[in-house]
C-alpha cells in the first residue's frame, strides 16, 4: 500500500506518512463491516448502549491527546480542539440512549394489528472533510452505530490523524472488530468505492457542493440513500434596532473562527444602511483584537489555513476587492492569512462564492424586505444570523430567509440535540437532533391478521 504525507499547517513541515488505501482495501473493510454489523445488530439494545457509552468514556480520557493531534494536523487553536474532542464524547453519550428508544409504532387498522420496526441499513459509508475532522465524523458515526449499523469512515487526506485515533479508541473501548473502521486515501478511490460498493447501504457526505453533486449521482445510480451537507454563503443580518456593540463584537467569531474554513461562516455581513457607517466603526477594533497565532497558544483565536494551495485560493478573492481593513497574522513558515473585511456589491465574486477563509463581505440594505432579499440572493441556504431587538421582526425574517439553521442575536449553528442541515445547494437531509438515529434505519411494516 502506498502512502501520503500529512503536513502541519502552522509550519509547513511533515508530520507523518499515512497509508493510501486502494479499492481492494476498501472492499476488505466493507466485508469486515458486513460481518461485524450482523453481530452488532443482534445484540440486546442495552448492550449496544453500554458499548457506545464505553466508547465515549474512552474518548473522554483521550481529549487532550486528540486535541493536540488536531492542533498539529488541522491548525485548530488548542481551546477549540479541546472542545471538539469533548464534543465527540458528548455526541456518543447522547446517541447511546437510542438503542433502547428506537421504537416503532402500532397503527390502528381493520382486521388485525399493524406494527412498524426500525431496521438498520447495514454498512454506512461516511466521507468527511478536512475542516472539522472529529466533530463532523461523530455526527454521522454516533447515530449510525446507535441504530445498529457498522461504519466505514473516510477522512480527508489533509486531516486524517484524529479519525485514525478515533478508530483505535473504538477498538480499545471494546467495540467489535470491523464495526467502526477508518480507511485513509483519496476521494477519487476510497470515496468513490464507498459510493459504488453494493454492500454500503447509505452514504453520508460533507464537503463541497460540486463534489456532493457527483456523490449524489453515484448514489442515485445505486438507488442508495444519501445525506449531503455542502457549501454555504451565510448572511449575518444586522438591523438598526440591534445592540450594535454586541453584534459587532460577535462578527469575528462568526466568520473567522477556524480561519473561516466553515460552511456555516457568516461571510456576508448585511447591515441596515441607517447604521452602516457606525457599524463599520465598531467592527474595525473587533477585527484588530482577533488574535491570529500559533494554534498551540492558549490565547490564539485563529490558526493558519489548511494548505498553501488553499491560502492562494482565499487570497485570490481579494484581487481587485475594496478591502476596508484587515487584522494581522504571523509571517514566515505556515499558511497564515490576515482576516479581511471587504466592502462589496451584490454581484461581486467575493459576495457570491464560498471563500472558505477569513474574509467577510459587507453590504448595506434598506429595510426588512430588502434584507431578506439580499440574504436569499445566493444558491446556498445553510446558516445565518439575525440581529434585532424586535421579536416580531426576528420571527418574520427567520421565516423569510431560506436557510436550514438560523440564530437570533447569536451565531450558534450546531447543537447535537437539534437538527442540522441546509436548503438549496447546501445539501440534502438533516444530521443531529433527536431523530438522527432513525435516519440510519429503514421502516419495516408488518401486518398481523386477527380475523
Amino acid at each position: 500500500m502506498s502512502a501520503f504525507t500529512v503536513i502541519d499547517p502552522s509550519t509547513g513541515t511533515p508530520i507523518r506518512d499515512v497509508p493510501r488505501a486502494g479499492v481492494e482495501d476498501v472492499d476488505a473493510a466493507v466485508a469486515r463491516a458486513v460481518v461485524a454489523q450482523r453481530t452488532w445488530a443482534a445484540l440486546a439494545p442495552v448492550a449496544r448502549a453500554d458499548a457506545l457509552r464505553s466508547f465515549a468514556r474512552r474518548i473522554e480520557t483521550a481529549v487532550e491527546e486528540l486535541a493536540q493531534l488536531e492542533v498539529r494536523n488541522s491548525g485548530h487553536p488548542i481551546s477549540a480542539a479541546r472542545w471538539e474532542a469533548g464534543h465527540v464524547a458528548q455526541v456518543l453519550n447522547y446517541y447511546s440512549a437510542d438503542p433502547e428508544r428506537l421504537s416503532g409504532r402500532q397503527i390502528p387498522v381493520a382486521g388485525g394489528l399493524d406494527v412498524t420496526f426500525h431496521e438498520a441499513y447495514g454498512v454506512i459509508g461516511v466521507i468527511v472533510p478536512w475542516n472539522f475532522p472529529m466533530t463532523i465524523a461523530a455526527w454521522a458515526f454516533a447515530p449510525a452505530l446507535a441504530a445498529g449499523n457498522a461504519v466505514v469512515l473516510k477522512p480527508a487526506e489533509l486531516t486524517p490523524l484524529t479519525a485514525i485515533r478515533l478508530g483505535e479508541l473504538a477498538r480499545e473501548s471494546g467495540l467489535p472488530d470491523g464495526l467502526f473502521q477508518v480507511v485513509t486515501g483519496s476521494g477519487s478511490v476510497v470515496g468513490q468505492r464507498l459510493v459504488a460498493h453494493p454492500d454500503v447501504r447509505k452514504i453520508v457526505f460533507t464537503g463541497s457542493t460540486e463534489v456532493g453533486v457527483d456523490v449524489a449521482a453515484g448514489c442515485a445510480r445505486a438507488l442508495k440513500p444519501v445525506t449531503l451537507e455542502l457549501g454555504g454563503k451565510s448572511a449575518n443580518i444586522v438591523f438598526e434596532d440591534a445592540d450594535l456593540e454586541k453584534a459587532a463584537a460577535a462578527v469575528p467569531g462568526s466568520v473567522f473562527d477556524n480561519a473561516g474554513q466553515d460552511c456555516c461562516a457568516r461571510s456576508r455581513l448585511l447591515v441596515q444602511r441607517s447604521v452602516y457607517d457606525r457599524f463599520l466603526e465598531l467592527l474595525e477594533p473587533a477585527v484588530q483584537k482577533w488574535t491570529v497565532g500559533h494554534p498551540g497558544d492558549e490565547a490564539t483565536d485563529m490558526g493558519p489555513l489548511i494548505s498553501a494551495g488553499h491560502r492562494d485560493t482565499v487570497a485570490s478573492f481579494l484581487d481587485g476587492a475594496n478591502v476596508a481593513f484587515r487584522g494581522s497574522a504571523p509571517s514566515g513558515d505556515g499558511f497564515w492569512f490576515a482576516p479581511a473585511v471587504v466592502i462589496a456589491q451584490p454581484g461581486d465574486r467575493v459576495a457570491r462564492e464560498e471563500i472558505f477563509g477569513p474574509v467577510v463581505s459587507v453590504l448595506p440594505f434598506e429595510d426588512e424586505a430588502d434584507g431578506i432579499r439580499l440574504a436569499n440572493d445566493t444558491v446556498y441556504g445553510l446558516a445565518g444570523s439575525v440581529w434585532t431587538e424586535n421579536l416580531g421582526r426576528a420571527v418574520r425574517v427567520t421565516r423569510g430567509v431560506d436557510a436550514g439553521v438560523l440564530s437570533v442575536n447569536s451565531h450558534s449553528s450546531v447543537r447535537y440535540a437539534t437538527p442540522f442541515g441546509g436548503m438549496k445547494a447546501s445539501g440534502l437531509g438533516r444530521e443531529l437532533g433527536p431523530d438522527a438515529a432513525e435516519h440510519f434505519t429503514q421502516t419495516k411494516n408488518v401486518f398481523f391478521a386477527t380475523d
